[in-house]
């Protein structure tokens, strides 16, 4: 087996092609847009590449030339994280089931890491934002929700055997929107809607800026007392997101909390477009946008994703976030056709929120695990947040 960097049209055509040819005996698996996975490696579509941001990609060929893995590797800057290690990112890893396979391109992206300094890398994730393909998925092989990581389910043992060790751990939570929710949860959500200076508004288009600006400021606020080693939002990011993901938006699934006036919370869903897309096979010519507009006015979306939220500090412990979820109690009951929503995802290290979808009557449903492999072995391994865990509210 030899390992070939993707520099060519030819190459980049079959690390795209590759899973497709993985999975096309798994109906669960949804193959991702090719020219959204292709825009992550150009610096004309992945703003991450114009700030100093680097990757690379690599497929694998047996022998007789078939190829049989695929992975990339990248980094969006060179700060430490809060354990003084400089750690980046290796992701797209699909791999027949081989250990000896897996691990030459497991060692391929660390050593391209290596020889950028780096001392740990993290894996599988995003080069970008961690609300959409991050972590392993290890537990709950269904469809996936847009943004979700879907995988065999042997790779958990090709990521072990080569070393990497359990970062974190990420759950899903299903709402099943036909259920009534615990009553207790609403009156709570009922009396924070109720109190002097509290206000709530969805996203609408017309006041974009706006909204975009006040998502700045709560995700910084709330990160930076929560992560020091955060990356700050950038409102541009933002933007191109929103822009992105315009012919899916639901203005009424996006919700910001106020208290006089000043932004406090925000939370966002998505529909589910995954639903459309596993019709497409990764396409987005004249015939797939006319086919995606048919099974959109079909009514084929039936789940939302919820994918992002962020709440002050000083707000955090107020119920603010019940306040949220009244309001798109509202919405849900205005349109039926959404039968569920996967609460998706929260970390290990994030008790408050496991919490939350619990109160909320959510079901775990999926576990992804972030996985860390030290490039530089004199590094000792530390768990992201170990002191954040409560196993109390771990799911079983």
């Amino acid at each position: 087996m030899t390992v070939h960097i993707v520099n060519d049209k030819a190459s980049s055509r079959e690390f795209i092609d590759f899973p497709k040819a993985l999975y096309k005996d798994d109906p669960n698996w949804v193959c991702p847009l090719d020219y959204e996975v292709e825009g992550l490696f150009h610096p004309k579509t992945n703003p991450l590449l114009q700030r100093g941001g680097d990757a690379a990609r690599w497929i694998l060929k047996s022998d007789s030339g078939k190829v049989v893995g695929r992975i990339s590797a990248f980094y969006k800057n060179t700060r430490k994280d809060l354990d003084g290690v400089l750690a980046a990112g290796m992701g797209h890893f699909e791999c027949i089931d081989n250990q000896d396979a897996a691990n030459l391109l497991f060692n391929t992206a660390a050593d391209w890491l290596n020889k950028k300094g780096f001392q740990a890398m993290d894996g599988p994730v995003n080069f970008g934002e961690n609300n959409t393909d991050w972590g392993l998925l290890v537990e709950g092989f269904s469809p996936p929700t847009y943004g979700m990581n879907y995988h065999k389910s042997y790779y958990k043992k090709l990521f072990e055997n080569f070393g990497f060790q359990l970062y974190f751990k990420q759950y899903s939570y299903r709402l099943d929107m036909t259920k009534d929710f615990p009553e207790r949860f609403w009156k709570i959500a009922e009396w924070v809607c109720s109190k002097p200076g509290y206000s709530f508004k969805h996203f609408r288009w017309s006041e974009s800026e706006r909204f975009v600006q006040d998502m700045v400021e709560i995700y910084n606020l709330a990160w930076a007392d929560f992560k020091e080693d955060f990356d700050p939002a950038n409102p541009d990011d933002i933007r191109t997101a929103l822009q992105k993901a315009r012919p899916i938006i639901d203005e009424e699934m996006i919700w910001f909390a106020y208290y006089n006036d000043a932004p406090i919370a925000f939370y966002i869903m998505f529909p589910d477009v995954n639903q459309i897309l596993r019709h497409l096979r990764g396409k987005m010519n004249w015939w797939a946008r006319v086919k995606f507009i048919y099974y959109k006015w079909r009514g084929e979306i039936g789940r939302a994703r919820a994918l992002a939220a962020g709440v002050i500090p000083k707000f955090q412990n107020s119920g603010v976030e019940s306040g949220i979820f009244w309001q798109l109690k509202g919405v849900m009951e205005r349109k039926p056709h959404f039968q569920e929503v996967e609460l998706s995802w929260v970390g290990d290290f994030n008790p408050k929120m496991i919490s939350l979808y619990k109160a909320v009557g959510g079901e775990h449903v999926k576990t992804h695990h972030t996985y860390r492999y030290m490039i530089d072995k004199s590094i000792p391994f530390k768990r992201f947040m170990p002191e954040s865990l409560d196993s109390k509210v771990m799911p079983k």
